[in-house]
């Protein structure tokens, strides 16, 4: 499978947009007309000032709680406004030269799932979530629902989806799935939510063009909190052969896990696992807030992603000369922002930096 030329120079900065715009949670309700969709289009521009040049949207369709339990995929959130407002982002992005990425749940529904059929739907629920249904994988409408959906919303604008989930569904359902979207949007790229496994078989297996890097991601932040550089020199070998036949989704934070500033038992540490990021092959992603250093620890409870998931207000934070943060930061990540800003152009002029591999060694793993 080859990935869009595009996707070879892309960095995306990752956000959550239900907490990105204080829609969940929420003091009170978010009113019909407030459009809160459009506040994330008023950091495009720090997005570019950064060296990002796409944003990957976490869910945004209709949904009870946290957008992964959908009631309806042809429908925007109303916490967020309507379908003019995801056309008005998508404009707005693509003026300024940024890909949008759109986030798919086609694993499992909520429980108010706007099409609910008996016959689409499997009789326990995921990983034991109550109000999240998992959906039959082998039902034919269940594959031409999917497919009808991710081409609605391409058609609207968007550049490509990540599958949430995507490895609790069979491999055969994407391998179904993904050519028949091609078919009519070949410039879509399509990355699945992988924790470990096999990545390079499930790639080429269910048609995916890429798949997250949760082997990288958790090799940085624990040899820098361990000084066991063993492990990063392990994963970085591992790495490289994943990037003889497809380029990897990397990345050092996300929705779904700790902020790396409270993750790191060093503030200073931050800043290298930036550089990182931004030098080893694959496609980069920076969770929005990890460029200023903010905090946050995902607790195993309900509601405990809250707090990596934060609402932003209007885009006033800027980096000093000296790399300190503007107060409202709440990390003391020394030069964080200066380095994540430094890093991110350098590495698109770089050629080869989503294909090159990483040269590792004795003197690397070795040294205290």
């Amino acid at each position: 499978m080859s990935a869009p030329v595009w996707v070879e120079h892309v960095i995306w900065w990752q956000v959550y947009p239900l907490g990105f715009v204080g829609a969940f949670p929420a003091q009170r309700p978010p009113e019909s007309g407030e459009h809160r969709l459009r506040r994330i289009a008023a950091w495009f521009d720090h997005v570019i000032a950064l060296g990002a040049s796409g944003i990957a949207l976490g869910p945004i369709f209709a949904s009870r709680t946290h957008g992964y339990d959908t009631t309806d995929h042809y429908r925007i959130d109303p916490r967020l406004g309507d379908d003019a407002d995801f056309d008005h982002l998508v404009a707005e992005a693509h003026r300024r030269g940024l890909r949008v990425l759109l986030d798919g749940v086609f694993n499992h529904v909520g429980v108010d799932f706007a099409r609910r059929n008996e016959a689409w739907l499997r009789d326990y629920p995921f990983e034991g979530h109550a109000d999240l249904i998992t959906l039959n994988h082998d039902n034919p409408e269940v594959a031409d629902y999917t497919v009808d959906v991710m081409r609605y919303w391409l058609r609207r604008g968007a550049d490509g989806w990540r599958l949430d989930a995507a490895y609790a569904v069979p491999q055969r359902f994407w391998a179904n799935v993904l050519p028949r979207v091609r078919e009519s949007h070949p410039g879509a790229w399509f990355v699945g939510e992988l924790i470990h496994g096999d990545y390079p078989a499930v790639v080429a297996e269910a048609a995916f063009d890429s798949v997250t890097q949760y082997e990288l991601w958790k090799a940085i932040w624990s040899s820098l909190n361990d000084r066991n550089f063993y492990e990063l020199d392990w994963a970085l070998q591992r790495h490289n052969t994943f990037l003889g036949s497809f380029a990897p989704l990397t990345f050092v934070g996300n929705h779904d896990v700790t902020r790396i500033a409270s993750r790191l038992d060093h503030p200073g540490h931050v800043a290298l696992a930036v550089v990182i990021l931004m030098t080893v092959g694959g496609i980069p992603s920076v969770y929005a807030g990890d460029e200023f250093g903010y905090q946050g620890v995902k607790e195993q409870r309900f509601g405990g992603d809250d707090a990596v998931r934060p609402e932003f207000g209007p885009p006033r934070c800027r980096w000093t000369s000296a790399g300190r943060n503007c107060g409202r930061c709440t990390s003391t990540s020394s030069g964080c922002g200066d380095v994540t800003r430094g890093c991110m152009p350098r590495r698109q002029r770089r050629c080869g930096s989503t294909t090159g591999s990483t040269c590792t060694g004795p003197s690397a793993a070795t040294r205290r």
